[in-house]
Order: C-alpha cells, then structure tokens, then sequence
C-alpha cells in the first residue's frame, strides 16, 4: 500500500509513501517455445560465489543523531583513509540529549563514511566501513 486516506467530518487525513503513482510493470512474456534457451556452461557441482566484502561495517547500536566531532568546530574524530585500532572512538550518536560515543570494534582503515553529519541514524545502520588489517 503506497497510499491512505481517512475523513472524519470536514478533517482528512492523507497518508502516502513513495511515489504519488506506482506504475504497475506486466510480468516478463513466456520465454518462445521455437527455441528453448540454453543456460551459460557452467562446471557441474558448482555455483557462482558472491564476493565477500573486503571490509567490515561498523553499525549504530541506537537511534540517535550522527555527529562526526566532538563540538560543531572541532575537527572530525576520523576522515576516509584514517588508521584506526579497536576501541578508538569515530563518532558521536546523540539520542534523548546524550552525547554516546561510538568506538571501532576492529583495527583498520576507514573506507567510507556513510553518514553525513548531523543526519538522523537508525539502529543497526552502517555508519563506516573499516578495510581490517
């Protein structure tokens, strides 16, 4: 459901998620039976691999939001590129007024920051990722 709407008197309440108008898409055609489609050559007994991620995400352990420093003028706690070891604090999530300090659970190098600053934050949202050593 991507729209809902209740009237109660001269009051309507109008909610909505997405886009206005979801476009409905036909399922894909039945492939011709005039020529059946060969699937790629694979090796029997094998099957394609995902790629592991070559680098952990450190996650938001609460709902809060997302500071990259200790106080508006103060510089970043880490940038793309920082070394980093377990325990290090890289950002602050303030939740209800309290300033909670968010520490790397492994050694490595920051990779991405995934935030902006100053952003709302979810529980269990990648906040960074850190290439591990």
């Amino acid at each position: 459901m991507s729209e809902f709407e209740l009237g109660r008197g001269d009051s309507v309440l109008k909610l909505r998620r997405g886009p206005a108008h979801v476009p409905v898409v036909p399922p894909p055609a039945p492939p011709s039976s005039a020529a059946p489609a060969r699937p790629a050559e694979e090796p029997p007994g094998t099957a394609p691999v995902p790629p592991k991620p070559t680098y952990k995400e450190i996650l938001s352990p609460i709902v809060g939001t997302f500071y990259r420093s200790p106080a508006p003028d103060a510089a970043p706690f880490v940038e793309v590129g920082t070394r980093v070891v377990k325990g290090q604090v890289l950002c602050i999530v303030e939740a209800m007024k309290i300033m909670n300090q968010i520490e790397s659970d492994t050694t490595g190098t920051i990779a991405a920051i995934i935030v902006e600053n100053a952003q709302p934050v979810a529980y269990g949202q990648a906040l960074f990722h850190v290439t591990p050593e």
